[in-house]
């Protein structure tokens, strides 16, 4: 993946944009078992009561809480409050709020920050304790004795007097042991359960002061519930937004790929696509580049988030409970295991996979280009059974993979439920020794699920990384792959009276790791003006030699001169303008006849489009097509015959009126008749240019100023028709081969 990750630079800020909102989604997501929580246990089991700091308490009660805090924290404490007595300035704003205060004063709270409520939490909790245990101590005589309470024993019981006021009269260290007999109750209680404990006194002094209890516990359920809608909602839009940025980056990025691919292709030379086969490249193309592509989608959503939404989700599950890390660590073990599994199974599939389809797509591509050849030779049973096997071991290997993969859900929620009973379970017993709160265990829960789910996650993205993996280094083997035929760095430019002049200097050339050379010591020139034909029998390397001359492939001994200039020395897109190249195999492009001829030349005008038809002796057939020059021709030309292919691949090279031709056994597929038309034509047409041309036919090289004979790859015979019949014996076969004695005169 690395070896392609250049292509993501122009995606950074879209990325750093998607992994900011991953973050407010995270969060947003972390956030809501801890309001989860809050609801249960402030919403339901507290009353709607969050803490131990009462907005507004009695005098009296106050009065007794302080009897049981250091004179430091008592100080604190009533400095967060002031005293509203009955009757005062202040006192009408605060009585529908609290309707005791008609009858005595009322300690209401200043508006004070959050961290100074959590500062003085517990020491009001503590006291709050204490006045709460004494009050239940007035009806229990055990209790009040075990307490140290005064006037315990026969004094306490249900006509006792007030203890508090017995209490205040207590000196300091009397008051410390009560409080301290109290700690004592009370230590197995965590600051948690102790604030929650202190919520019932804080309920009930709520109660004495008239506040409406059940518009409490309402409201804070409202409040809280709409925080976590609102959560939710920046969860969704969030998720939603990370969503299109990640599809907008992926897209992106396959559709750069692709693009690159296509110009490297573009750039290739003969033997790079020696190297690579055509079925091949449109894998790497499209399969390739989709697996990259969906890879490339999950890598933000899910790479990215997984780490943030695991980490952030231990932190919060151990802040609700240390003591059950265990089990989360016993999950993630477990599911590690089985994802290693997985990979060690599933990963060296991925590679195969990617072979066989290239396989199918070569099978398919064959059998559908040769179809005319296999339905000659009734062969479709025997493609019939290519293609099934081919598709059937790629159809088996996917298979085998997925199985293996899809095998991950049901463990996963096995898993999963595995860990809410065993959390259930345990947690439990700790809510039985009050040391941890109901909601506390149910957001243990949501956390602990959440932090498996970003390790499974974490784990389909290692499943899914090796495939992309492959699939990015076939890709980049592509984008990689340095051409051989290269542009020089300083290219030299042709003359301004350049004419068509082609030289061969002693050249040889053999294929990239072929063991010796096809062609050998080649010196020839062929001059403007004249018709250069080369001929010979199969194989003899004609097709090779004229390849040399556009570059698609370099020689590897020699040189070739073009205008005077090596070959070497210019530009491949200078050196190509000057040249019509006519190739073996006629190729036509999908569009109209008229766009085909225009492929040489987009300016070209309509006259001239209509003049090399007619040269090439292709009018006649397309006037008899509907539309005429703009007649549709199919992908590849199948709508044509394999003459007439030929001939509009010959009136494009005449549309670009290069001053040199090269015709590639181009004229094969025509009947004699139309061959020697189109060369008499052609030779007034091309009467200033340097014409080659490649051939198996005699008869339309008879004329030819120059012939080269080649066999076995070296020039065997060079001079005009009537020379060689002379002195070439090789020649003279041919010709003998072909035409009568009549015919060769």
């Amino acid at each position: 993946m690395m070896r392609i990750a250049k292509y993501l630079k122009p995606y950074l800020p879209l990325l750093a944009a998607a992994v900011v909102l991953l973050f407010i989604q995270a969060y947003a997501n972390l956030s809501l078992p801890d309001y989860m929580s809050h609801i249960v246990n402030v919403g339901i089991q507290q009353g709607g009561i969050a803490d131990a700091v009462p907005e507004a308490l009695r005098e009296s009660q106050m009065d007794s809480l302080t009897l049981f805090m250091s004179e430091d924290d008592a100080r604190r404490v009533l400095a967060d409050y002031q005293l509203v007595q009955p009757g005062d300035s202040q006192s009408n704003r605060y009585l529908s709020e609290y309707p005791a205060l008609r009858k005595e004063p009322v300690y209401v709270r200043r508006a004070i920050n959050t961290a100074e409520i959590a500062a003085i939490n517990p020491i009001m909790g503590k006291a709050w304790l204490v006045v709460a245990a004494i009050e239940q101590a007035r009806n229990n005589p055990a209790m009040a004795e075990a307490m140290g309470l005064p006037g315990a024993g026969a004094a306490a019981g249900a006509g006792a007097s007030d203890p508090f006021a017995q209490l205040k009269t207590l000196p300091a260290e009397r008051l410390s042991r009560i409080a301290s007999a109290v700690d004592r109750k009370f230590a197995s209680m965590g600051p948690k359960m102790i604030n929650q404990a202190a919520t019932q006194p804080v309920k009930a002094e709520y109660a004495a002061l008239g506040v409406n209890i059940a518009k409490l516990q309402t409201g804070y359920m409202l409040r809280t519930g709409a925080i976590m809608l609102l959560l939710t909602l920046i969860a969704a839009v969030t998720a939603v937004s990370t969503g299109f940025l990640s599809a907008r980056i992926a897209a992106g990025l396959a559709r750069d790929l692709r693009a690159a691919v296509f110009r490297t292709v573009e750039g290739f030379g003969a033997g790079e696509f020696d190297k690579f086969s055509t079925a091949s490249l449109i894998t790497r193309s499209t399969n390739d580049i989709m697996q990259i592509q969906m890879v490339a989608v999950m890598l933000v959503t899910m790479a990215f988030y997984a780490p943030i939404i695991g980490v952030g989700g231990i932190i919060r599950a151990v802040d609700k409970s240390a003591s059950m890390w265990w089990i989360i660590a016993l999950a993630v073990a477990t599911l590690m295991v089985a994802v290693l599994t997985v990979y060690k199974v599933a990963v060296p599939k991925f590679k195969l996979i990617q072979r066989l389809l290239d396989r199918l797509n070569l099978v398919s591509r064959e059998a559908l280009s040769g179809m005319m050849v296999i339905r000659a030779f009734n062969m479709q049973p025997h493609e019939e059974e290519r293609f099934d096997g081919a598709n059937r071991d790629l159809t088996s290997t996917m298979l085998f993979v997925n199985r293996v993969v899809v095998g991950m859900m049901p463990f996963m929620f096995l898993i999963m439920n595995g860990l809410s009973v065993l959390i259930i379970w345990v947690g439990a017993a700790q809510v039985s020794r009050s040391t941890m709160q109901v909601g506390d265990m149910i957001a243990f829960m949501q956390y602990a699920i959440q932090i498996v789910f970003a390790f499974l996650m974490l784990s389909m993205m290692f499943i899914m990384l090796p495939r992309a993996a492959v699939s990015a280094g076939r890709v980049a083997d592509v984008l990689e792959t340095e051409p051989l035929i290269k542009d020089p760095s300083s290219p030299e430019s042709f003359a301004p009276g350049y004419d068509g002049t082609v030289e061969f200097r002693n050249v040889s050339f053999r294929y990239p790791g072929a063991e010796e050379d096809v062609l050998h010591d080649i010196s020839f020139t062929a001059g403007p003006g004249q018709t250069t034909a080369i001929i010979g029998p199969t194989g003899a390397g004609k097709s090779t030699l004229v390849m040399l001359i556009p570059r698609f492939y370099d020689v590897t001994g020699g040189e070739i001169y073009v205008g005077g200039k090596d070959v070497r020395a210019v530009n491949q897109h200078d050196l190509r303008d000057r040249m019509g190249y006519v190739p073996q195999k006629a190729a036509l492009f999908t569009g109209t006849i008229a766009s085909n001829l225009r492929y040489a030349d987009e300016q070209a005008s309509d006259k001239e489009v209509e003049s090399a038809a007619s040269i090439s002796q292709a009018s006649e057939f397309i006037a008899t097509l509907p539309g005429g020059m703009k007649a549709t021709i199919s992908q590849g030309g199948v709508n044509v015959s394999g003459g007439q292919k030929q001939r509009l691949s010959i009136a494009r090279a005449l549309v670009k009126k290069p001053p040199i031709y090269i015709f590639d056994d181009s004229f094969s597929a025509l009947d004699f008749k139309t061959d020697a038309n189109l060369r008499r034509a052609l030779k007034e047409q091309t009467a200033s240019s340097m014409v080659l041309i490649v051939t198996q036919r005699v008869s339309t090289i008879k004329n030819a100023e120059q012939i080269i004979v080649l066999d076995e790859g070296r020039i065997v015979g060079r001079g005009t028709h009537r020379e060689l019949m002379d002195a070439c014996s090789t020649y003279r076969e041919i010709a003998t081969s072909q035409l009568t004695t009549e015919e060769l005169a």
